[in-house]
């Protein structure tokens, strides 16, 4: 085990003997961190309240502050958690909340992420696997971000919103509806614009698929009448597969509607 002689580790506190702890960084609490991760320079993870798990081969970078107090005036110091998985990387200044016993009671961070400077996750926020969010973007609570997502930069997330697989949001936009998964949008506030189609060829998506997706999307975010009018549309035109399964899962779950 690394630890710099300026750190500060809590009595509690449970290291892999291969995690690295860098100058002024401050572990407290009841916090377990796994093999492999390395805490940069003046890193703050834990509190008096609360749990924090983290995985292995984690990066924290210059003042990330992990698992602090949900912003919300609602928490009253309950032992809910921050669980973060494996390989994920936090660049400067990230923040990341517990959850709370009024929402799932646990924030959740996947694997194989990539969170730029300064982007917030607030409490009972659910993120997949391989997601990049860019720098300066702002999470309010409950939001799920599903696998493959990519979120630009000074994007600001309203509570209870989704984003499904595959999506990919354009820098500067406000967000208070689901985004359906393979598509592209962007705004203030944010509509859905098109299909994800390079992001689902990098992903080895078979061009007969992305065709089909492609035509469901345009059905969706071209077509006229209810949303429940252009499901129907989706399952009569559109070849059956397990995307356009996903795809409208997606949209008949949502409770916030559609950035359409």
């Amino acid at each position: 085990m690394s630890v710099h002689s300026t750190a500060i580790i809590g009595p509690h506190v449970k290291l892999h003997p291969s995690v690295a702890v860098g100058p002024f960084s401050i572990i407290t609490g009841d916090v377990s961190i796994g093999a492999g991760t390395v805490l940069h320079s003046h890193v703050c993870i834990g509190s008096e309240f609360g749990i924090v798990s983290i995985g292995e081969k984690n990066e924290f970078y210059q003042g990330a502050v992990i698992g602090g107090t949900p912003q919300d005036l609602k928490y009253k110091g309950e032992p809910t958690k921050l669980i973060i998985g494996n390989n994920n990387i936090f660049r400067e200044f990230c923040t990341l909340n517990l959850g709370t016993v009024t929402g799932l009671g646990q924030t959740v961070i996947g694997n194989d992420n990539l969170l730029m400077a300064y982007v917030h996750v607030a409490h009972d926020c659910l993120f997949g696997n391989n997601i990049i969010v860019a720098n300066s973007t702002q999470f309010a609570g409950h939001v799920e971000v599903q696998d493959h997502v990519t979120i630009g930069g000074h994007c600001s997330i309203t509570q209870f919103m989704r984003f499904g697989r595959f999506s990919y949001i354009g820098a500067s936009s406000s967000l208070n509806k689901d985004i359906t998964p393979f598509t592209m949008a962007e705004g203030r506030w944010a509509k859905l614009r098109a299909t994800n189609k390079i992001g689902l060829e990098r992903n080895g998506f078979d061009q007969n698929e992305i065709r089909n997706i492609h035509k469901a999307l345009r059905i969706l975010i071209k077509g006229e009448g209810t949303v429940s009018a252009l499901v129907s549309r989706i399952k009569e035109e559109c070849k059956a597969s397990d995307s356009i399964q996903e795809l409208l899962h997606f949209i008949e779950a949502s409770q916030k509607g559609l950035a359409r």
